[in-house]
């Protein structure tokens, strides 16, 4: 592990920041001009409306990775879950152990808090990221498509009456 790690929350004050670790996320997964984020919107959703949390790394006092998650509910295990949404580690900081080290932080919150599991998704095309979480334990889930409404869709379904008037 890396040395002079430590993590803390992410407050209300830190929304730039994590920003601009979002973007470097969004960069590396190519997917930059997706991004729609901002500091307000951040505020609101993740400290107001409190839909996500969001934990960063830090080496000697500077931030090196962040984590953002929140809690789902597995109906089958009655068990809450953790999910986590982002992981990433500023290119500079990585092969450090930062990673590791994260998901064992994630891993000890989700414990606390009487988790069945800790799960994510990760893009296909990524193996540097796949051949690590294989080398924490990791399973991948056979047999499971993710599915998106958005947009046009969601809103479609949205005002949909199920065909009743």
């Amino acid at each position: 592990m890396a040395d002079g790690l430590s993590f803390r929350a992410a407050g209300r004050g830190d929304c730039e920041l994590l920003l601009g670790f979002i973007r470097g996320l969004a960069e590396y997964e190519k997917m930059l001009p997706l991004v729609t984020a901002t500091p307000e919107l951040l505020s609101e959703w993740m400290f107001d409306r409190r839909a996500a949390e969001a934990l960063f790394a830090v080496v000697d006092g500077r931030e090196a990775g962040f984590a953002l998650y929140f809690q789902t509910f597995s109906t089958f295990l009655c068990e809450p879950s953790l999910y986590l949404e982002d992981l990433f580690v500023l290119p500079e900081r990585r092969g450090r152990g930062i990673g590791r080290a994260m998901l064992a932080e994630l891993a000890r919150i989700a414990s606390e808090r009487g988790c069945g599991r800790l799960e994510w998704q990760c893009l296909d095309w990524n193996r540097p990221s796949i051949d690590f979480y294989l080398s924490l334990g990791a399973k991948p889930v056979s047999g499971w498509t993710s599915y998106r409404l958005t947009g046009r869709a969601l809103d479609a379904m949205a005002e949909d009456t199920g065909g009743k008037a």
